[in-house]
């Protein structure tokens, strides 16, 4: 049997993700609800479909791939996520959505958060004519030293 504070936690953790989902324009629905557990009451992270598709496999949540794309592309159009984008590698999603730049790690494919002011960007240039900057993405790649 559940404790009461156990289960009050719960609810009240789902609570504060269907009023944040609301808050950004999207419906509460059981997957979208399931999903956002997993990125959003884990910690700040970068993750990518497939990892998250196999968390929700192993926390028993049935979710096609395609769900959990689509899902990562609605959190980020409505700013609840931040896509990083690799060259020549996956596509990951930020569940830190402030403007700060990130390592990139060669060898095993991860993402590092650059830590607020480490790396500062200047001298940028004035956007064309009708144009805006609308944010400058700093990605710094590294690889692991010979041993």
């Amino acid at each position: 049997m559940e404790h009461k504070s156990t289960a009050r936690a719960r609810t009240r953790i789902r609570l504060g993700i269907c009023s944040r989902l609301e808050s950004a324009g999207l419906r509460p629905t059981r997957q979208r609800v399931a999903l956002a557990k997993i990125l959003f009451c884990r910690g700040d992270r970068h993750v990518t479909a497939e990892g998250v598709h196999q968390e929700a496999v192993n926390d028993r949540i049935r979710v096609s791939l395609a769900t959990v794309y689509n899902t990562l592309n609605q959190f980020t159009e409505q700013g609840l996520l931040r896509r990083v984008m690799v060259v020549g590698a996956k596509t990951y999603y930020d569940s830190n959505i402030s403007e700060h730049p990130h390592f990139f790690v060669e060898d095993d494919q991860s993402i590092l958060d650059i830590p607020p002011g480490e790396l500062t960007v200047e001298n940028i240039p004035p956007p064309p004519a009708g144009y805006e900057v609308d944010r400058i993405d700093v990605i710094v790649r590294l690889r692991r030293l010979p041993s």
